[in-house]
């Protein structure tokens, strides 16, 4: 057995040589499909966990989430960092994104990261908790609703049909079509003979 300290006060803690690092799992929102969040006024949004064989409680714990483009977010109304006991986090998006202009949130994906007041990127240690980065969802901001009647149109579909339905595109490819089987007839012809 070996013997810890915990931090928040002068209990000793002892912890046996075979115990599991402590678990963090995510709770809310479902890990089995991408969320996707909304960047708009009234629209917070909870994260939610559970421990499992956490035997040194933290003093605190940091979250924040990574953006595909690199940048890292605190998450929740303390700049990310919370109780050590806390079970969930409620994350303003809109609020964040009007108090600071100068990294706005990003329409994309993010990964969420917990960690303990040992820091990111500890390695396992028995009976204290361990890293979570296991959740990843999609934060977008909603576009004003603009009828047909005033002129909307789906930019991606006629793009794309404006290609397909040029002369040109098909001209190339009625000639590409005819040269493939005109050689195809041209080989099968030649194999008879």
């Amino acid at each position: 057995m070996s013997q810890q300290q915990s931090s928040s006060s002068s209990t000793i803690i002892f912890i046996p040589q075979t115990a599991a690092a402590g678990v963090l799992s995510i709770t809310q929102p479902p890990q089995t499909a991408t969320s996707f969040y909304k960047i708009a006024p009234s629209q917070p949004i909870t994260f939610g966990w559970n421990f499992t064989a956490v035997l040194v409680t933290p003093t605190h714990l940091t979250v924040s989430a990574v953006c595909d483009n690199g940048n890292t977010y605190p998450v929740g109304p303390s700049d990310g960092v919370i109780d050590g006991t806390a079970t969930q986090v409620v994350w303003d998006l809109y609020s964040y994104q009007t108090n600071n202009p100068n990294k706005p949130l990003a329409q994309a994906t993010y990964t969420l990261n917990i960690w303990d007041d040992r820091g990111p990127g500890q390695p396992r240690k028995g009976g204290f908790l361990q890293q979570n980065s296991a959740l990843q969802f999609a934060l977008y901001t909603p576009q004003p609703y603009t009828a047909l009647s005033d002129g909307w149109t789906c930019g991606a579909c006629n793009s794309a049909m404006g290609i397909a339905s040029h002369p040109a595109f098909i001209s190339l490819f009625i000639t590409f079509f005819v040269m493939f089987f005109s050689g195809f007839h041209l080989l099968r012809h030649s194999r008879q003979a």
